[in-house]
């Protein structure tokens, strides 16, 4: 019996000791990747925000977090970058945007210039199907079907299938929803502030 308990004892103390290295290997690389992580990040943000701004010397020039409600009073936290050109000039923001896609989060940066024209847009994350609704990236840009470039969201973007003027990704209606509501929110947390002269104004929006 005493052989049993300590072969248990035994089993329970080498398991902890393996615990504990794994965990400090673990935090070990953790703190040593983390820094290049950030770094990357950081980077992608900066190199998103020039591509949705069209404009490669730009500096941002203020960093507005804007929260708003949506139709169901669930708060929706929106970044504003504030650009201007080298010249000083007013380009007008980029904006981080939220929303649910078919497959998950969908993480988008839009750009408008400051009468609230779309210039650009990117997707930073999402967890949509391959070759299906990851197909946002693309088919909403310039030169793709669903083209947004140039529009103006004062009157909210809606897929054709529900009588809008965007056409939604082949077989992808749920993500073509999403992505557009991402935009017509990034829209309202870009001008809501600017009609109240404030950051952080509410107003409801869809999600």
């Amino acid at each position: 019996m005493k052989k049993l308990e300590s072969s248990l004892l035994n089993m329970v103390l080498v398991l902890t000791g393996v615990a504990v290295i794994m965990g400090a290997i673990l935090a070990w690389v953790n703190s040593v990747t983390s820094g290049p992580i950030a770094d990357q990040k950081e980077k992608a943000l900066a190199d998103g925000i020039k591509a949705v701004m069209q404009c490669d010397e730009l500096t941002v020039t203020s960093t507005d977090t804007v929260k708003q409600p949506d139709n169901k009073g669930k708060e929706l936290t929106f970044v504003v970058y504030h650009t201007q050109n080298a010249d000083k000039q007013n380009l007008g923001a980029a904006v981080e945007s939220t929303t649910d896609g078919f497959g998950g989060k969908l993480r988008v940066l839009v750009g408008f210039n400051p009468d609230g024209t779309i210039l650009g847009y990117t997707l930073l994350e999402h967890a949509e199907t391959p070759g299906l609704g990851a197909k946002a990236d693309k088919w909403f840009q310039a030169d793709g079907k669903g083209n947004i470039i140039g529009l103006t969201p004062a009157e909210p973007l809606v897929v054709s299938k529900d009588g809008g003027q965007v056409d939604a990704i082949t077989a992808s209606t749920i993500t073509s929803r999403a992505f557009l509501k991402a935009v017509n929110n990034a829209y309202n947390a870009y001008k809501k502030p600017q009609a109240d002269g404030e950051t952080g104004a509410s107003e409801q929006i869809e999600n």
